[in-house]
């Protein structure tokens, strides 16, 4: 019996292993990769090939795409599943209107945490008595009641 538990416990401690697990999401090696882009001579189908598909497009002046590589490894046993961030590198490519690089710019993570958040927020300066106003409650109104049956069912119950 003695053995067999001995075995049990031994089998499960030779599974365990020192290594962390490590999700990864994005392109793989986002740093190196982004040094064989060249400003006006790399072109669009030239970026997706050593870069593969963008993360998120944006379409302003210049076509804009941006590439993400994010790895995050499980922490320790006494944290109970708590992931640490290894990697979190972000590059922002704007391509323009003849499909040649025009500007590349690189973040990981000491230059995000230098990035400044206005802490500025916009208010909201709404006014009932705004013709807008008006006219939107007077068209929910004839939404609501289109015949204008329920203002004299309230009037007859009063």
């Amino acid at each position: 019996m003695k053995i067999l538990l001995l075995l049990t416990v031994f089998i499960l401690f030779a599974n365990c292993t020192n290594k962390l697990a490590i999700d990864h999401h994005g392109v793989n090696k986002l740093s190196v990769k982004q040094n064989k882009l060249i400003l006006n001579e790399t072109n669009k189908n030239d970026i997706i090939k050593i870069l593969g598909p963008p993360s998120t497009t944006s379409f302003f002046d210049n076509e804009i795409l941006f590439f993400i590589e994010r790895k995050e490894a499980a922490g320790s046993i006494l944290k109970l599943g708590d992931k640490k961030i290894i990697t979190n590198d972000v590059l922002i490519i704007e391509i323009n209107k003849y499909g040649l690089l025009e500007k590349k710019t690189f973040y990981n993570m000491t230059k995000m945490k230098k990035i400044k958040i206005s802490k500025n927020k916009t208010e909201v300066n709404y006014q009932k008595d705004t013709f807008i106003y008006d006219f939107l409650s007077s068209m929910r109104q004839k939404i609501n009641d289109p015949l204008g049956k329920r203002k004299k069912k309230i009037i007859t119950l009063l």
